[in-house]
């Protein structure tokens, strides 16, 4: 399976906005894919049930999953995370949320 295309849009807090893939899958099983991806743990979760957020660490940085509008939104809090963990997390969920 090819990597899924990064994305670039900055957010108003600085982090970066860098994959959206459909949400196919309800967010616990997002959640539960975080602990699939090796050295990722998940650090924060909440929702009203409705939508969700998700945050999860991941080679040293910060990572906040988000559903709205029928897509899981991917972000990282550091503008200028490696293109190579960036890809390595798109693909994870990619796969796992196909």
């Amino acid at each position: 399976m090819r990597p899924p295309e990064l994305i670039n849009p900055k957010m108003h807090d600085g982090s970066r906005n860098f994959l959206l893939l459909p949400a196919n899958s309800g967010y616990l099983k997002v959640l539960t894919h975080i602990f699939l991806l090796w050295g990722a743990f998940p650090t924060f979760f909440i929702t009203d049930g409705i939508e969700a957020w998700i945050d999860f660490r991941f080679k040293g940085h910060k990572f906040t999953i988000n559903d709205q509008f029928g897509d899981y939104w991917f972000f990282v809090t550091d503008p200028h995370c490696p293109e190579p963990i960036l890809q390595k997390v798109a693909l994870h969920f990619s796969r796992k949320l196909k």
